[in-house]
Parts: C-alpha cells; structure tokens; sequence
C-alpha cells in the first residue's frame, strides 16, 4: 500500500450516478472518510474486495463513505443499465459512478483493476493500493483517521442515506440464475437462482417446483434442504441421485443428496485459497470461486476462476488438486502445468477433452483428458481481444463468455456480453452466431433476446439458457431456433431475514442436533493470532419465559479448520445446573487462518405462569473465525436471542 498526501480530483467526467439520487462530489464529504473502489464487473479480483467493502461499510457506518468507480474493460460493461444489473447482482449498497470514459482513472492515475485510494476527512489522498487482500490494512488505517479528525473535531458522524438501485425494483421469482443443468431421464432441470443464494429443481415439460434447495439467506450451513444456505451458488453437476454445487462466494463444493434432501459439504474450508494454492485434502484445502463443474466417474472437474485454473476433485480419494493452468491470468496453450488460463467460468466435456469458457480472454479452450493433456485455443486471442465477430478462428471475436455445453458434436456457448448464443465447430474452428441480435433484450420466438446469459444445458432437442440479467429460464428448439421462457410455477422469493450485528436465525425444526432447534448464523469476527481468548455465548430469553436450572444440559462444539486450539474436555461437557451464559477458553492459530465453529446448547425453557410448563429448545450457533494481526483483541462475545419458544 503506498502513502501519500495530496488533494483529491474531485470525480468529475463520468456517464451516469447509480446507487445515488444525485451525483456526489467529494467537497460535501468534508468530515467524511472516502474510498474509492476502482472496478469493473468482469473482474473476478473486484468481486472478491466487495465482501471487505461491505465490511468496511458496516464497520464505520457513520464515518466511512465507499465509492465505486466503474471503469470499464469490455464495451458491454459502460452501459449504465448494464452496471445497474452488476450493482444489483453483487448487491453493492454504495454510490457508483460510470467511468467509462477514463477520466476519473487518469485524474487518480489508476493502471489495475481493483485499486482502492483512501481520502481523508480534509479530503486529502492518504493511501492507495491495488489487488486483493487489503482489509486488515485499510482497517487500521480507518481508525487511525476516525481517532486523528475526532480529536481535531473535524470528523463529520452524521449518517449518509442514498437511494440504492435494489429499492427501485419488485423481487422476481428467480435472481440472476447463473448455471443450469439436467437430468435428461426425469426431465428435470437444476437451476442456479445465483441471486437468491439457493438451487430450484423444476420439471422441464411444465415448469412445476418439485424441491427448493437453500433458505435463501447468505450462508455455508449444512443440513437439510429447509436449513441449508448457500452464497451465490453458480456451477452445477448432476449424477445418479446427487448434486454437486459450486458454492461460489463460499469458495466451497457442495453436494445435495435428492433422496435424503440433505446438503453437505465435500471440498473447501470457506476461506479463499491463496494464488497458486497446491490444494491437498478436501477437508483442508482452501478453494478460489468455483463457477462451474463436470463430473466424469468420480472425478468432478471445476473451473476455478479465482484461481486461473481448472481443478480435479477426486471423490474417491478425497483430494482436491490443481489440472490445468499455471495461475497466470493471460492466454497460452501448452501442457497443462504450463498453460496460462484467464477467469475459467463455463466448463463442459465431450469426453476426452475438457471445453471451457475462459471469460476474461474472450475465448474458448480445451484441456484434454490424457495423462500428457494440453491445453489448446478454439477461439481467443488476448486479456483485450474481443469483439462479437462470426467466422474462421483467426477472425472471430467473443465477448467475455461465460458458458460452454457440448452436445451432437458441436459447442454452444453462451457469448454473455454480446447477448448471443453461439456454436463453434471444434473441428473448423469456426465460429457463428445460433440466437440473440447482439442487443440485450427480452423477447422470445424468431428473433429473440438476451440478457447476459450464462448457463447452457440440453434435454432432446431443446436447449435450456440461464438468461442471468433477465432472471429467466429460456428454451430453444434446436432445429427451428424458436425460443420460448419457461414458466416456472409457484416460485416465489425468499423470506427475507433482517441483517444483524448480533446473530441471524431460521425458524424452528427438528433436525439431527436436537428437537425444535433455532439455527443461528453470527457474522464472521477475527481474533488476534496466537494468544488465549475467551468465547463467551450469552442467551436472551422472550419475556414471560425463564431457564429451567435443574434440568441438566449437554452442550457441543464443533469446529473445521485451524484458526482456534479448544482443549478437548471443553468441546463437550454436561451441566447439572445450566445457565443463560458460557464460557470456554481457547488458543488462537497463526495468522490468517480460519475456523467454522458450530455450537450446540439445548435450552430447558419455562413460562412464567403458574403452572411453569416447560420445553426443550435447541440452538445451534455458527460463526467463521479468522485470525488476523490487525484484529483489535482475542475475547469474542456471542450474544443471541431466543425469540419464539413451542410449548
């Protein structure tokens, strides 16, 4: 991160204000601290600092002001109406300004996506950096200002409200399906409802639900398909009764069972892998944004976009290991550790060679499935090569695709932000356009159009399209190219649940922890590294209510990953006289290490009448836990609700 002190431009020069009912200037932020967040929505590395973004935002709500600057990479993303849809998809809740001119960039002198400069409340330019992985910096760095301005009084605490794209909209059925696929035998299609953090399974022939998987909440809860929770779920692969899912956000793989309508985790610790991870044991090795998968016999192939590369799980062996690619982001053929790949996002097989979409160099690739394999270019050119150009392979052009199917020997791809379907002849290296006018639209028949389309599957002789800007399910007859959108029957959005700095939490079920259990989900907190703590769980009951102490309790806790050392007798243990509050000790990792902790207390609750009838409730409490050098101490406190009890 590199400090300096000068004046800020004022952010002058843009197309447009989304997020914002008027434009912003940074000479009414005075008192304010501003980022600037330098992106473009095509950018698998701005996508994953919005979580810290976000962080950051809620952190300091009333000192800290985000702005995203869009500059944009390909010629889809300077449309504003086409921001306006990446806003919503990523759910961005701060001011957004269209720099697709490049004025803003050159006046701050930017050269990468994403950049993030911070201003101070005098408005001057105190630090800027480039890339991921800047949190715990730009954290300090925050409260150094907050405390700086705040004795000099010159810190404005006043909140700032703006008028978010999100708001301006009704809530659809479906959210931005990213991926979809098929079980051609049931006629059943799998759907990615990406936006709505949960996987719907529909009858092809009619377009009736038969299963929702995912209470819709952010989430990387396992469980049944009522409790589970995903985090922008995007690849999907299908295979003698189970679902394999990429839990993109969640950097986690994922598998429903149909019959047992359970979900669980197989690959990942829920913590992004670092550049050029090695991979290793599915239970230990961190993932990168997964975004879509094939499963040929017990290897399930995945498209690593956060990572450049492809990955192999093995089911049997349970590994999880890098297949192709060398994690340059960049376009190169060669073996397949030699072979530089570029945001992989869409990926289907013939059976010998794996196709993929590689998104950020516009092309189209294969990586064979032989132990020599090697990675070749169908179509693709350069990182800035694109275009929406049919014809031979040295004069076609695609714009930022996103999925690839096979099917009857030739490739579908869907060409997202060209807003077309189109098929390459893997023998001719050709390439021509299949559906869609170039425009981005909703209109079926003849001459249809698209939004953005992502997801690519087949039964018979109709293709299925995840037309993800629409938030449609669109099918065409191959032979006739009339395209017709699926009516999808009684789907309706999630329930919703309120954003808390405290816990969040499902209804009430049955489940294998305990009767009438109340999932709770805690935000992710970080510890500082290497010293002991203390976790503190204090539990609040409605009024009319109190704890039944003479009916004895076992409480369990169970964690995955290594960012805290819990001594073994205090993972389980049984009080005879049970309290509102717990307390156990702990030793925390080394740095940057995480844990997913899962507490189970059951809870004798009484009312407060005169008969004092009681019932057994059960929580079950999750948090992620990171260990950071910047976290401010090593205690953590858990304060949660019990807010409806059965009796």
């Amino acid at each position: 991160m590199l400090d300096v002190k000068v004046n800020a431009p004022e952010l002058q020069g843009g197309r447009g204000w989304l997020n914002t009912d008027q434009p912003i200037k940074l000479s009414d932020l005075r008192g304010k601290i501003v980022l600037l967040d330098f992106w473009t929505f095509c950018c698998i590395n701005c996508m994953h600092i919005i979580p810290d973004l976000k962080n950051l935002e809620h952190k300091y709500a009333n000192e800290l002001v985000v702005i995203g600057v869009h500059s944009a990479k390909f010629e889809n993303e300077k449309n504003n109406d086409n921001i306006r849809e990446a806003i919503l998809r990523c759910d961005i809740e701060h001011p957004v300004v269209n720099d697709a001119d490049f004025k803003i960039w050159q006046s701050y002198a930017v050269n990468a996506w994403p950049t993030l400069v911070l201003i101070d409340p005098a408005g001057k330019i105190v630090a800027t950096t480039s890339g991921e992985g800047h949190f715990d910096v730009l954290d300090q760095k925050i409260h150094d200002l907050i405390t700086e301005f705040a004795k000099q009084g010159k810190l404005d605490r006043r909140p700032r409200h703006f008028v978010l794209e999100k708001s301006k909209l009704a809530k659809s059925p479906l959210s931005f399906p990213g991926k979809i696929t098929a079980d051609e035998s049931t006629k059943r299609l799998f759907i990615s409802d990406s936006g709505h953090n949960r996987i719907v399974i529909v009858d092809s022939t009619n377009g009736k639900v038969l299963n929702v998987i995912g209470d819709g909440n952010v989430g990387k809860r396992d469980g049944s398909f009522v409790t589970a929770n995903f985090h922008h779920p995007q690849g999907l692969a299908y295979a003698d009764g189970k679902l394999y899912i990429a839990d993109t956000e969640n950097h986690l793989i994922r598998v429903a069972d149909l019959s047992a309508k359970t979900v669980r985790t197989v690959a990942g610790t829920g913590v992004q892998a670092a550049f050029r991870s090695q991979g290793g044991k599915t239970s230990e090795a961190a993932l990168n944004s997964p975004w879509d998968l094939v499963l040929i016999g017990h290897k399930l192939y995945i498209a690593m976009s956060g990572a450049h590369q492809i990955w192999c799980l093995d089911l049997s062996r349970e590994t999880v290991v890098p297949y192709a690619g060398n994690g340059r982001e960049n376009i190169a053929d060669g073996t397949l550790d030699d072979a530089s790949l570029a945001q992989p996002s869409g990926l289907t097989t013939d059976g010998h060679n794996l196709y993929f979409a590689d998104s950020e160099v516009s092309a189209v690739r294969s990586a064979d499935l032989s132990p020599e394999g090697k990675v070749k270019t169908l179509i693709g050119q350069g990182l800035f090569d694109f275009g929406d150009i049919d014809g031979t392979r040295a004069q076609a052009r695609l714009q930022h695709p996103l999925g690839v199917l096979w099917h009857d020997g030739k490739l579908y791809v869907a060409d997202s932000y060209n807003h077309k379907i189109k098929i390459i002849d893997p023998n001719s290296h050709t390439v021509s356009t299949f559906l869609g006018n170039g425009k981005p639209g909703f209109t079926d028949g003849q001459t249809a159009q698209f939004s953005e389309p992502a997801g690519l599957t087949v039964i018979g002789n109709t293709l299925y399209i995840a037309d993800t800007n629409n938030n449609k399910i669109r099918s065409a007859d191959l032979t006739s190219k009339k395209v017709e959108t699926l009516n999808i029957q009684n789907l309706l959005p999630p329930k919703e649940q309120p954003a808390s700095k405290t816990c969040t939490q499902t209804a009430d079920t049955d489940s294998d922890v305990g009767p009438n259990v109340q999932h709770i989900s805690m935000p992710a907190h970080k510890l500082k590294p290497g010293v002991d703590g203390k976790l503190t769980i204090n539990i609040a009951l409605p009024k009319g209510y109190h704890l039944n102490t003479e009916a004895p309790c076992t409480y369990k806790i169970k964690q995955q990953g290594d960012a805290l050392q819990i001594p073994v007798d205090a993972l389980q243990a049984t009080l005879k006289h049970p309290s509102l509050s717990y307390t156990v000790p702990f030793k925390t990792g080394i740095t940057n290490k995480a844990s997913t902790v899962t507490i189970t207390i059951p809870v004798y609750v009484c009312d407060d009448g005169p008969q004092a009838i009681c019932a057994l409730k059960t929580l079950e409490i999750r948090i992620l836990i990171q260990t950071s050098a910047a976290a401010p101490d090593s205690n953590l406190t858990l304060d949660c609700s019990v807010t409806a009890v059965k009796i």
